[in-house]
C-alpha cells in the first residue's frame, strides 16, 4: 500500500513528465517557427537589390555640369574601365592626389579605361582649381548627389577622396577612401586585367 507522500511523488512524476513533454513540443514548435522566419528572412535578404548594383545603376543615368560648362552625361563611360575619383578642391589630400591621377590616366587610357573626377564641391572653386592644376580626364560636378553616391559605393563615413575602380562589366573591383598613387592605380588596373 502506498503512502499519501508516494502517491503525492508519483503524481508529480507523471504531472512532470507531460509538463516536460508539453515543454518539449513548445520548444520544438517555437524551434521550427524561428526556422521558418530565418528561411525568410535569408530569402528575402538574399533577393533585395544589391545597393552598390543601384549606385552604379544611378550613376549611369546621372547628367551633371561641368566645370566648362555643358553637362557630362556620365552613361557615355558605361561599358569601358573606368576609375571614379570623388574629391572637392579643398580637400588636401585631394588636391596632393590629383597629378598622381591625371598621370594614371594618360596610362589607362593607352589601355581602354577612363578617369573620371567628380566634384563634391561648388562650380568657382573647381574651376579655381583646375586653372592652377590642369588634369587631362573629365571632371563633373556631383554636389550633393555624389556624396549620396560615396555612401551608397561603400564609404558610409562620406570621407574624401574616394575612389572606385569598375570594370567595363559595371562591377566595382576595387574602392578606397584616401589618397592614391599612379602606383597603387596601375596595379588596380594590372589587377583588372587579368580577372
Amino acid at each position: 500500500m502506498r503512502t499519501e507522500a508516494e502517491a503525492t511523488a508519483g503524481a508529480d512524476a507523471k504531472d512532470g513528465t507531460v509538463r516536460d513533454a508539453a515543454s518539449r513540443r513548445w520548444l520544438l514548435g517555437l524551434a521550427a517557427v524561428g526556422a521558418l522566419g530565418a528561411s525568410v528572412g535569408w530569402q528575402r535578404w538574399g533577393s533585395s537589390p544589391d545597393p552598390t548594383a543601384a549606385a552604379l545603376a544611378r550613376l549611369w543615368q546621372l547628367e551633371l555640369p561641368t566645370p566648362a560648362g555643358p553637362p557630362l552625361a556620365l552613361r557615355a563611360f558605361q561599358g569601358r574601365p573606368l576609375l571614379v575619383n570623388f574629391w572637392a578642391a579643398w580637400c588636401q589630400p585631394c588636391v596632393a592626389e590629383m597629378p598622381e591621377l591625371d598621370r594614371f590616366a594618360a596610362t589607362w587610357q593607352l589601355q581602354g579605361g577612363q578617369v573620371l573626377g567628380l566634384a563634391i564641391d561648388q562650380a568657382e572653386p573647381v574651376k579655381h582649381f583646375l586653372t592652377q592644376t590642369p588634369v587631362s580626364f573629365p571632371i563633373a560636378l556631383a554636389g550633393a548627389t555624389g556624396l549620396n553616391l560615396v555612401r551608397d559605393l561603400g564609404n558610409s563615413a562620406g570621407g574624401l577622396p574616394f575612389t572606385v575602380l569598375i570594370s567595363a562589366e559595371g562591377e566595382v573591383h576595387g574602392r578606397k577612401l584616401g589618397a592614391t598613387t599612379e602606383a597603387e592605380l596601375l596595379g588596380w588596373a594590372a589587377a583588372l586585367r587579368k580577372r
